[in-house]
């Protein structure tokens, strides 16, 4: 067979081109195509001029130069090759549309590839025996291997972990040492999780794959709570429960569905145990829905005049009976609970009495609508007990703005800004409130301009939670704007 090395510059050109789009190109659909096309064109130049890269053959004729080329050519030829398939691995081996959770598989499928690749060079370019090559490399391995030990563990159990799939980026896991975070990256050797308070954690695989974990986003990213407290038993305990059923309907980053649970635990002689059990969206709000909701228990138990009950077990110390706010806290004390809104946290006593001179107090049973969407509030109503929903009406359906319970406040931005409800208010349990019309609230702030400030930033953030439903427009949600508009309308 006679060979003429006339294609020198079209395989340097697509020798240039594979180097150019494995180093340069993005986009896995991409770089795939163009491996593809240029792997076919590399193969049609070298059939074409006599070379076949994949037949062991006779030392090429001609001088050092053209054996040279000669086996440059099969060895681009070879790694061209490798290249296709590497980038056929990263764009179709993807695991359940998460390609970044199928990466170690992706690199050692790669692996092969490329050690498959300098087998074949070493074979069909060098006609080196690579069955010979393969049993004297087996002492090297030997040594490498006991050297690496435990970078070959941690190797070995990244891919057990992720061809066993016990976790995946994004879930939130739990180890029996205590360590807790999201996965937020897998690779060779050590798995990366994202802690509660932002900092990065890096377990290696060995370790990982030893440990008992606990996936909290796995069946779902639903994650379920429990709250334990005890109560003094000054009422019965089927009335308690329906205060804490009460509690669980004013959590907003409680789960509708399953229903939150209120189960009655041990009872002595002055107090009873009570469990509530609710699940969160993701593990990410455990946090926050706790805290929300040890404070709905705070509000409410002192709204009902119920208190808490502790004691100090196996000291044989009699329980400590502990008032929630005040000793003589009253739930039909108006002025107590005007005081309990933070907005009038900081009112002196003749401020609250001035404010409260007018106060009405009404009370709405379970279901009732009090304002109705659209509607302009007359007065600023204070929730003394129950739970209010806000839902906007779109269509047929409605969405949930907000819910309030004791301590918070609505109907401000129709006595405030002359503005209509976003929604319907309606209560989901017997409700109290109090009405605070607009000349009482108008003597408080003159007496105390400075609430227009805070009644203005409170209004905001209402309405900055609002603007994902489209309820508020950008030129509404500014304190400042909101708080000039109040001193303005009160004449401040």
């Amino acid at each position: 067979m006679t060979y003429v090395f006339n294609p020198t510059y079209q395989l340097l050109v697509l020798a240039s081109a594979f180097a150019a789009v494995h180093l340069l190109a993005s986009g896995r659909t991409f770089i795939f195509a163009s491996h593809t096309i240029l792997f076919a064109a590399l193969t049609a130049v070298l059939v074409s001029h006599g070379i076949e890269p994949y037949q062991t053959t006779a030392q090429a004729p001609g001088g050092l130069w053209v054996k040279l080329f000669y086996g440059a050519a099969k060895a681009t030829w070879w790694i061209g090759g490798a290249l296709m398939l590497v980038s056929s691995v990263r764009l179709f081996l993807i695991f359940e549309g998460r390609p970044r959770e199928g990466r170690l598989v992706q690199d050692l499928l790669a692996g092969l590839i490329y050690t498959g690749a300098a087998l074949s060079i070493v074979a069909y370019v060098f006609n080196v025996p690579v069955g010979t090559l393969i049993a004297t490399s087996g002492v090297i391995a030997v040594i490498l291997g006991l050297a690496l030990q435990s970078t070959l563990s941690d190797v070995f159990s990244g891919v057990a972990l992720n061809l066993g799939r016990p976790y995946s980026v994004g879930d939130w896991i739990i180890l029996d040492t205590g360590v807790q975070g999201r996965v937020v990256e897998t690779n060779w050797r050590a798995t990366h999780l994202l802690n509660g308070t932002n900092d990065l954690v890096v377990i290696p695989n060995s370790t990982l794959a030893k440990s008992q974990l606990v996936n909290q986003s796995s069946p779902d990213e639903t994650h379920g709570v429990t709250l334990t407290v005890r109560v003094i038993t000054s009422r019965s305990p089927t009335q308690i429960q329906q205060v804490f059923s009460t509690i669980l309907l004013g959590g907003r980053h409680t789960l509708r569905e399953p229903a939150p649970l209120v189960t009655m635990g041990e009872m002595d002689g002055q107090s009873i145990g009570v469990e509530l059990a609710f699940r969160v969206a993701d593990a990410g709000q455990i946090i926050t829905a706790k805290n929300e909701m040890l404070d709905l228990i705070f509000r409410h138990l002192k709204a009902e005049g119920l208190a808490l009950a502790t004691s100090v077990p196996n000291l044989g110390v009699p329980l400590n009976i502990t008032s929630i706010g005040s000793a003589a806290a009253d739930p039909s004390d108006q002025h107590d609970a005007i005081r309990d809104v933070p907005l009038f946290a900081a009112l002196t006593e003749n401020e609250l009495n001035l404010l409260t001179q007018g106060v009405t107090r009404k009370t709405y049973a379970r279901g009732t609508e009090i304002i109705h969407q659209g509607e302009k509030s007359g007065a600023l109503m204070v929730v003394t007990r129950g739970v209010v929903i806000v839902e906007k009406e779109l269509g047929n359906s409605r969405i949930e703005l907000n819910r309030l319970s004791p301590g918070d406040f609505f109907g401000e931005r129709g006595l405030l800004m002359g503005a209509e409800e976003p929604g319907f208010i309606r209560a989901l349990s017997q409700v109290s409130v109090l009405e605070i019309t607009s000349e009482d609230l108008s003597k408080i702030l003159h007496a105390r301009p400075d609430l227009a400030d805070d009644l203005g930033a409170t209004l905001a953030a209402r309405l900055d939670a609002e603007a994902e439903y489209g309820v508020a427009t950008p030129s509404m949600r500014r304190p400042l704007t909101i708080a000039h508009r109040i001193r303005h309308l009160f004449q401040l």
